[in-house]
């Protein structure tokens, strides 16, 4: 049975920053992870290029995580997305920022990040074990004993950072949520959010047809970003955002020109009166989204009764998408519930009920968007849950 100050299971980007947080501190440091390698989820963000945060403001911020963001004002006046930025940089790790405040190695490779935070950790003395899964937690007195198939390691403090239950194949079990209910504590319903939308719209005839910065509208929710047609409906980070406020059955608009007004649209046809419906829209936006919408209007704009003329218009600014579903939490980049927030000290993170039990990342009931946000509050929280001193 080995001693430590601090345990963490689970190497994604909270585990591997409550590592390098505990180990900063002065703290003897042991983190277990079941997979062969690090930050395997880390690896597939951002397409491969690991979006590691975005340097937007506080505000920006709390935009960009809509599923209880608020409880993380402590956490980001600790340490937030600039902070992280800082870390990067200070560690030999050149960054760039791409649209909508998105910030990226300037490598393209998640490996990048993913080689920093090892190397941080090794520097520091952290005692990083791979290929070991916990098969049980339990506190006696005040340690923790965690239970490997061959091994028992004990410690004051324990940090869960094993993720949520989306992408399972990459080690996310919800074996975190199984450690907080060991414990008494409360977890929130599991769904999966930044999910790709399943719709009945024509797919067929859209399918590959990638859009920048379009508006999805349901409800008070309007979110302007980029755009994907699917075989199975809508993806992009558009659809993703809108995931986490819909479940099926609802029906979402699409304005495929938000920088052009109703009037204006009427003007540009007007103008274009000469010519066909479907030529009229060729020049303001790509050539099949034009056929789909000029359907119906096999003829010159001059020759379209002014009903119908309004009719296109309203297609083009607020076209009705039915959404039947969203894709399954294994096909799904967020889960949206965890850990109940409010069984978590805000400035800790450390369990209210247990002490010396901390919970940080995905496991925790937060979910945020896609670009950035959801790696923030992971390793923003991982900090401060391995910065306490016991």
């Amino acid at each position: 049975m080995t001693r430590y100050d601090t345990i963490i299971i689970g190497a994604g980007p909270a585990g591997m920053m409550a590592a390098i947080s505990s180990s900063f501190y002065g703290k003897s440091t042991l983190l277990l992870e079941k997979n062969r390698r690090l930050g395997k989820k880390l690896t597939g963000t951002g397409g491969g290029r690991c979006n590691v945060t975005n340097n937007g403001t506080l505000d920006d911020l709390m935009a960009g995580i809509p599923g209880n963001g608020r409880f993380l004002y402590s956490v980001f006046s600790q340490f937030d997305n600039h902070d992280i930025i800082n870390f990067f940089q200070e560690n030999g790790v050149k960054l760039k920022v791409e649209d909508h405040g998105r910030v990226f190695p300037t490598t393209d490779r998640s490996q990048t990040i993913i080689k920093c935070l090892e190397m941080k950790m090794l520097e520091n003395g952290v005692d990083i074990r791979t290929g070991k899964e916990v098969v049980s937690v339990k506190k006696i007195d005040d340690l923790f004993h965690v239970n490997t198939p061959d091994e028992t390691f004990t410690a004051s403090q324990l940090i869960v950072t094993t993720g949520g239950k989306a992408y399972p194949s990459t080690g996310s079990t919800g074996f975190g949520h199984e450690i907080a209910r060991h414990f008494k504590l409360a977890v929130t319903e599991i769904e999966a959010v930044e999910s790709p939308l399943l719709t009945n719209f024509p797919h067929k005839k859209l399918q590959g047809i990638s859009l920048d910065d379009v508006t999805l509208t349901f409800g008070k929710h309007r979110i302007t970003h980029d755009l994907l047609f699917t075989h199975f409906g809508l993806s992009g980070p558009a659809a993703l955002r809108l995931s986490s406020f819909v479940k099926g059955g609802e029906t979402a608009f699409l304005d495929v020109l938000p920088t052009h007004s109703e009037q204006d649209l009427a003007e540009h046809l007007e103008r274009n009166r000469e010519k066909s419906v479907k030529n009229a829209l060729r020049e303001l936006m790509p050539e099949r989204l034009a056929d789909f919408f000029a359907e119906g209007y096999d003829c010159k704009v001059k020759q379209v009764h002014t009903s119908e003329r309004e009719n296109l218009l309203t297609k083009l600014k607020a076209l009705p998408i039915h959404i039947t579903g969203k894709m399954s939490l294994a096909k799904s980049f967020v889960t949206k519930g965890g850990v109940d927030l409010r069984e978590i000290n805000p400035k800790t993170l450390e369990s209210k009920k247990v002490p010396g039990l901390h919970f940080a990342g995905e496991v925790l009931d937060i979910n945020a968007h896609t670009g950035g946000f959801n790696i923030t509050y992971c390793l923003a929280t991982g900090w401060v849950a391995g910065s306490l001193h016991y």
